[in-house]
């Protein structure tokens, strides 16, 4: 073994004195002595480790650092070892530091600090050589998923050391997947994550991320984007009039509708009956010119696409066109959706005849008006009758009631009986004549 640097003959004798057991080593070692301190070292491949041997309250003594192979690596501050990777980093009376540039898994192993003391001591540092996976890879069972669907994802890291972590992220929420790790010839780690859950047409276009977690790399991951189809949603608007539908005016709905992939068939109907022969279908618009009671009914709109087909209904309920009583100074002109007034005329104007055009149901309302007031007049006119008779009878039994006196049987009271009563009364029946009573 040659000696390089500032190395003498008494260093060389003292070398070969070392006793038998130091390189053997013992049965257990100490992983920390009680003046000479290490650390263990953990370096991504490729990287610069340190190794530290350090002494407290030394003595003098020497220090030297071995390989796993019990090779002396450096003696003080010599390197007997031909590896120039290895670099004194420091040297003094209580440390010896040394550097390992560009760390391959072969220098992974335990390292002893000696202090040649009386015993002699050993600290150990174990190198942990840590191999960083490959790029993650994120492969699905199938590229497209129906909605309510079940997918299935799984996430790759290969060629590892020691064996990564996998986590899951769809959105902004974690998702937890089976992982399965498997040791290879090389002594390295694949680990394989697999993630399976029922998706939504909210997932479409969300990001489901794998996220790598290694000791050797920070912010490992894989992305990857849901592509979700879905049947189409349907919804029914009307585009005008603004109110209520009536008897004369236009219609026009609009029929809107979204999928994945976007609906490419729109369709309209009248359920139980067919569409109205004013109906005019644009694209996804439902035009219907003057309108009239017998277009009521339920509208539907379908719209389809590779997934399924789905539709909204309308119901249409036509009410009577709004009718305007006449100013006396006011001419107006009434069509089925608005109403002009021309400037006042003359008093002696007389109200103008509606057009031919106007449809004759947006007049029903006025005779509705005018029954209402004739059954009223009717009801006043029956209430009044019942109140007159009750006063006539009241004052016809006011008439004939009291007390009425005649001069019959007068002096009955004197006589023995009712002969002598009759004879004895003033007059007897002389005087018939002046009893007679006249009733009103």
């Amino acid at each position: 073994m040659a000696i390089t640097g500032n190395g003498s003959l008494a260093t060389l004798l003292f070398l070969f004195m070392i006793p038998a057991s130091l390189h053997k080593g013992a049965a257990q070692y100490p992983v920390q002595s009680q003046n000479l301190v290490t650390d263990n070292v953990a370096v991504v491949e490729g990287e610069v480790a340190v190794i530290s041997c350090r002494v407290k309250n030394n003595d003098d003594s020497v220090i030297q650092l071995l390989n796993p192979n019990r090779q002396t690596i450096y003696f003080r501050d010599v390197r007997p070892l031909k590896d120039a990777r290895f670099q004194l980093v420091n040297f003094s009376d209580n440390e010896l530091r040394v550097s390992l540039s560009n760390v391959s898994l072969s220098d992974e192993g335990r390292y002893v600090c000696q202090l040649y003391t009386d015993p002699p001591q050993e600290a150990y540092a174990d190198i942990t050589v840590l191999i960083p996976p490959g790029n993650p890879i994120i492969e699905s069972r199938e590229g497209q998923v129906i909605e309510g669907n079940e997918t299935e994802m799984t996430c790759t890291a290969m060629g590892s050391k020691p064996a990564a972590t996998i986590r899951w992220m769809k959105g902004d929420k974690e998702l937890q997947g089976m992982s399965k790790v498997e040791e290879t010839y090389d002594h390295m780690f694949t680990v394989t994550s697999q993630l399976r859950f029922i998706v939504t047409k909210e997932d479409d276009s969300v990001p489901v991320v794998c996220i790598v977690d290694h000791p050797a790399v920070k912010d490992f991951q894989a992305l990857t984007y849901l592509v979700v189809h879905y049947k189409p949603e349907v919804k029914i608007i009307v585009e005008f009039p603004d109110g209520l539908p009536r008897e004369g005016q236009n219609m026009e709905l609009s029929c809107q509708a979204k999928g994945k992939p976007h609906p490419q068939q729109i369709s309209w109907v009248k359920v139980d009956d067919d569409l109205p022969s004013h109906a005019l279908i644009t694209g996804a618009d439902l035009y219907i010119e003057n309108l009239n009671k017998t277009y009521n009914g339920t509208y539907r709109c379908f719209a389809a696409n590779s997934v399924g087909e789905s539709y909204d209904d309308y119901i249409l309920y036509v009410y009577d066109a709004p009718t305007t009583t006449p100013k006396p100074t006011t001419a107006t002109t009434t069509i089925p959706t608005t109403t002009i007034s021309p400037p006042e005329a003359t008093a002696d104007t007389t109200p103008s005849a509606e057009p031919a055009a106007h449809d004759s149901r947006a007049g029903e309302g006025a005779p509705r008006a005018v029954d209402h007031a004739v059954i009223g007049g009717v009801v006043a006119v029956v209430v009044f009758a019942m109140l007159c008779l009750l006063i006539i009878l009241g004052r016809y039994f006011a008439r004939h009631k009291g007390t009425y006196f005649t001069h019959e049987a007068k002096g009955a009271d004197d006589a023995a009986d009712a002969d002598t009563a009759i004879i004895n009364a003033e007059g007897g029946h002389n005087n018939s004549d002046e009893k007679k009573e006249y009733y009103i």
